[in-house]
């Protein structure tokens, strides 16, 4: 029997993971300071709601997905946020990628209003959501993880308890470490086997026979060779989430080296206004595109 379930943000990813939330059956409210994306969860058959206080008064279960932590902080502490609903037994989840400290940090703040947080953000993009193709890393405590592990297990492949709260968002941003430097290295191998004469099917067969097949191969080599720079990840994304791993690493007392170059040639592309962009537009800042 389906549930009553709240999500702020109705971007890309919150609007998908509502609609297939609904084809298990669950109620849906929603809530996003765009009156076109509250009319999108409308048409798919979710119900609008004016802000996080009043989601939470009626479910027991909120989810958020936004890009800024003020905003994060709006809609759960703020004065319409979740925490006034006076509920118990209330669990949110936060699914937006932050850094550790600041889920940590916010995971308190909701407790001293008896709310139970779990951070769960995913790896996948919005269309991998709708082929129930992503994973989520949740942290988070036994009781919260298993209340909500029924409802996103279908959503996806994977539904890992990575521990306390803090850890969820710790595996993706180390997640995105790999993700986003592979994209800029990718690119690189890209314009010099170009640049070289091979043709774009000779490195497709020879480097998918080799060490280099797997996801990111598969995934990034087609739109680079094709300029398909349609948005699914934007530029300006893995530029914010290289910089939430650079910021753990030194956290930590690591200074790396990797992600600050990969994440210069993304800087580069946002300056060219490129920040909309798919992350393959990196592609045109090797070939100097970015400075015409």
């Amino acid at each position: 029997m389906g549930e009553k379930l709240g999500m702020i943000g109705l971007g890309k990813m919150g609007l998908e993971l509502s609609k297939q939330l609904m084809i298990d059956g669950h109620e849906m409210y929603g809530y996003d300071i765009d009156p076109e994306r509250m009319q999108m969860l409308a048409d798919a058959g979710g119900t609008p709601v004016e802000s996080g206080k009043a989601m939470a008064e009626i479910c027991d279960i909120t989810f958020s997905i936004l890009l800024a932590p003020e905003h994060i902080e709006e809609n759960t502490l703020g004065e319409n946020g979740i925490i006034h609903a006076g509920k118990e037994s209330h669990v949110h989840v936060e699914m937006s990628t932050m850094s550790p400290s600041f889920q940590t940090g916010l995971a308190e703040k909701l407790a001293k209003h008896g709310i139970d947080m779990m951070d769960a953000p995913i790896s996948g993009s919005h269309d991998k959501t709708a082929a129930r193709i992503i994973t989520f890393m949740a942290g988070g405590s036994d009781a919260a993880f298993e209340r909500v592990r029924p409802i996103i297990e279908p959503l996806g492949r994977d539904v890992a308890h990575t521990g306390p709260v803090g850890t969820g968002a710790t595996m993706k941003v180390i997640t995105n470490l790999y993700v986003n430097s592979v994209t800029a290295l990718l690119a690189e191998v890209a314009v010099v086997g170009e640049k070289s004469g091979l043709s774009h099917e000779s490195m497709m067969h020879c480097l998918s026979m080799g060490s280099v097949r797997g996801v990111m191969f598969e995934t990034m080599m087609p739109r680079f060779f094709n300029r398909d720079f349609a948005p699914r990840g934007a530029v300006e994304i893995y530029y914010k989430d290289m910089g939430l791993a650079m910021d753990l690493a030194k956290d930590h007392g690591i200074d790396l080296t990797v992600v600050p170059a990969a994440r210069e040639m993304f800087k580069r592309a946002m300056d060219a206004g490129w920040s909309k962009d798919d992350a393959s537009k990196v592609l045109e800042v090797y070939y100097g595109k970015d400075k015409a």
